[in-house]
């Protein structure tokens, strides 16, 4: 699909191509960080699936007709002009139809191309790598103002008790409560105040409100931005005063998400050193167009330059040689298959699904695009191996658990179970997406994998949720949602 660029931003620079692209020493784990090796590797696990090896699961192809009618219907439905938008962040920020994004080009209008990407890659990689499961529980209220303790330049004489103490007084005291507030993000009365979101939208709104009052800007001239000297100092009750969580309001997996964002302050910061630019998201934007002078790139780029400065804030994944290499895992099947026919004895018996990094590059693709850089091969990149699509491929029966008592225990990611199930997800996406485009006449182009999972697959599995579990997913990972 066609990116439309936000309202109010500037048309893009005219500059030269480069001959080429910017070169960049090979990685010990480069093949783990190739889209190409995530189909590969999962497509090696399916044959066995397949040969009956599999203790875990059988598969019923069968059943990917009747699951590709009703993602086809529920498209039909969503998007009766069959135009649906690419699977990304953005789709987010402007949750009940609010047009927040509006509101964020016009605060960039005047800015040149390059720095309005900029600063959309400083919001949306943030924004991102907070979007793992909120729980039940929690609400953000659009429209109060940002508690003080969240902005950059109060965290440094707030402890973690005294954090505590103040937001306990604010929930004992409204009139306290209105004292302690910075003011708000935006001034008036608009559409938007006082409504309450959850989840992922909830998760969306409440970052994008931070980011435009400066909560990720290590300098009070410039708010819309994200420094990672800003980051490092993003501790739990920074983040809970951002995301308005406490013991009325509890946010899931608040402390690993607050030390996921500081761990990525650390690696941008690590990573300025190298080139000697600003520590902050937007160097992904200057390193992969050489500074807004490149007009194309490669999809498998943009995942290859993420996953390489990326990988180590992923605690949660797994360890190759000893390096981290984030959503990647053991599996007995994976095989040592890279592209072109080859093998790579390095990553042997590891099966990489990146769900977390391909959810941010397809979310970093319309910022490039806006900017009038034009992103190729973006069919590289897969379905995202989340328990929603998987999820969707066991309630319409494509996949079928051996043992129902396995399924319905709490798992982990590192669980051959899970690592399994993930892997067969990306490539039975492939097959569904064939049958989904011919049910609506479609190409490829005209539906890509990020259109499927939009309009699609993601609010296919969420009725289902619904319909049989009261929106719970048909299984359980316990994970601090750092990596899909």
């Amino acid at each position: 699909m066609t990116a439309t660029p936000l309202a109010n931003a500037p048309p893009a620079d005219s500059a030269p191509t480069p001959p080429q692209a910017p070169t960049r020493s090979a990685h010990p784990l480069k093949h783990l960080f190739d889209p190409a090796t995530i189909r590969l590797r999962c497509g090696a696990i399916l044959r066995s699936v397949e040969d009956n090896l599999s203790p875990h699961f059988r598969l019923d192809r069968s059943a990917l007709d009747a699951c590709a009618q009703r993602v086809a219907a529920t498209i039909r439905l969503r998007h009766p002009d069959l135009q649906v938008p690419p699977h990304s962040r953005w789709r987010h920020f402007d949750a009940g139809g609010v047009p927040r994004l509006a509101e964020l080009a016009q605060a960039l209008a005047g800015r040149s191309a390059a720095d309005v990407a900029r600063a959309h890659f400083d919001l949306v990689v943030p924004a991102v790598l907070l979007d793992a499961a909120a729980g039940d529980s929690w609400r953000y209220v659009e429209g109060e103002a940002l508690a003080r303790e969240a902005l950059p330049e109060s965290r440094h004489d707030n402890d973690a008790l005294l954090a505590m103490l103040d937001a306990a007084a604010r929930q004992r005291s409204p009139d306290l409560a209105q004292a302690v507030h910075a003011p708000a993000a935006s001034g008036g009365d608009t559409e938007r105040s006082g409504r309450t979101w959850q989840g992922s939208e909830g998760l969306a709104v409440a970052s994008l409100r931070a980011f435009m009052a400066g909560a990720f800007s290590a300098r009070r001239d410039d708010p819309l931005r994200c420094d990672a000297a800003a980051l490092k100092q993003l501790d739990p009750p920074a983040l809970r005063a951002l995301m308005q969580a406490g013991p009325a309001n509890p946010l899931a997996g608040l402390e690993e998400r607050s030390a996921l964002l500081q761990r990525l302050g650390q690696a941008l910061e690590s990573e300025a050193l190298r080139d000697g630019g600003p520590a902050r998201p937007a160097l992904f934007f200057d390193r992969l167009t050489a500074g807004a002078t490149r007009r194309e790139v490669s999809a498998s780029e943009l995942l290859n330059e993420l996953l390489r400065t990326l990988a180590p804030i992923w605690l949660e994944g797994s360890r190759v040689q000893s390096l981290q290499a984030g959503d990647c895992w053991p599996h007995r099947w994976a095989g040592d298959g890279i592209a072109g026919g080859g093998h790579d004895t390095t990553t042997d018996g590891h099966v990489p699904l990146h769900a977390m990094a391909q959810w941010l590059a397809y979310s970093l693709i319309e910022p490039l695009q806006w900017a009038g850089v034009a992103v190729t091969g973006q069919q590289a990149l897969t379905g995202l191996a989340d328990t929603r699509n998987g999820g969707l491929l066991i309630d319409m029966g494509v996949l079928r658990p051996r043992s129902a008592r396995a399924a319905s225990r709490a798992m982990k990611p590192a669980d051959e179970w899970v690592i399994e199930w993930r892997a067969l997800t990306v490539v039975l996406l492939d097959e569904l997406a064939v049958l989904v485009r011919h049910d609506l006449g479609l190409d490829d182009q005209q539906l890509t994998m990020a259109s499927l999972l939009e309009g699609g697959t993601a609010p296919t599995a969420r009725e289902l949720d619904q319909e049989r579990r009261n929106g719970a997913p048909p299984v359980s990972v316990t994970s601090a949602g750092t990596l899909f």
